[in-house]
């Protein structure tokens, strides 16, 4: 009976050691679970290390990012949170150095915290880096946008004077779901990549604008209306030359063009 007893005792110290009560603030290895497959585009397609990469592992503030509009921007649990307030778009841009030809990847998840008003967008886009005129959006280039709601995340490559080159790759966005989304950007093509998979290659050249790209991650809301509060979250951001080749192919279906009717 002793020997059981003391069993019994030791299973439920175990127990309580890795039971998560609920209301518990998520520790930083949980934040950091469920990844969207074993691998990502960079061990994939072979493209080495990375040039330079952002982990937000250090202190609260992101220093090399410009941030506007109402919410809270910072460093969570080695994530980059963008949370917004019930009305606004937020926005944070990287300010580092811009580069017209490169690949960037992120680990990108969401969070919507309830459903009463509207749905903030999620995007992940490179925009004209530096005090370089970004046309009213029409030179941008989209990893990823969505709606909370959706089930698909959408993509775009845009440039002057209204050119617009979209697709759309269907996916499971609900809270918390972790996706990986690259672009690599050459001076003849773009190609998009989604959990690791090539899913659009654009070869046509009025899409590539040349431009130095950096990256801008926004929650976008609609004008002057009440919004459901929201948040995204990067695990990471990374950019890569193409010095090394992709280890596969490329090939893939190309965009659809359009009108980007906003271009200014």
């Amino acid at each position: 009976m002793r020997t059981h007893a003391r069993w019994t005792a030791a299973a439920l110290s175990v127990l309580a050691a890795v039971t998560v009560l609920p209301g518990a603030a998520p520790s930083a290895t949980a934040d950091h679970a469920n990844p969207p497959g074993p691998v990502n585009a960079q061990s994939t397609f072979k493209w080495g290390h990375p040039l330079w990469q952002d982990d937000y592992e250090t202190g609260r503030k992101p220093r090399k990012y410009h941030v506007e509009g109402p919410g809270l921007v910072q460093h969570q649990f080695g994530m980059l949170t963008l949370n917004t307030a019930d009305e606004g778009t937020v926005t944070a841009t990287s300010t580092r150095s811009g580069a017209s030809t490169g690949r960037w990847e992120i680990r990108l998840r969401s969070r919507r915290y309830s459903t009463s008003f509207a749905d903030y967008k999620v995007r992940t886009e490179l925009v004209p880096a530096g005090d370089r005129d970004e046309r009213c959006g029409a030179l941008n280039v989209g990893l990823q946008g969505y709606q909370f709601g959706d089930t698909s995340a959408n993509l775009w490559i845009r440039n002057l004077p209204n050119r617009e080159f979209t697709a759309s790759k269907a996916l499971n966005l609900a809270d918390n779901q972790w996706h990986t989304f690259a672009v690599e950007v050459r001076p003849k093509r773009i190609s998009w990549f989604v959990d690791a998979h090539v899913i659009r290659t654009e070869r046509r050249p009025e899409a590539l604008s040349g431009v130095p790209f950096t990256v801008r991650y926004s929650m976008v809301a609609e004008p002057g209306v009440r919004m459901n509060r929201s948040r995204m979250q990067m695990d990471w951001l990374r950019y890569f030359t193409l010095d090394r080749k992709n280890a596969k192919s490329t090939d893939a279906p190309p965009t659809d063009a359009g009108v980007y009717a906003s271009a200014c």
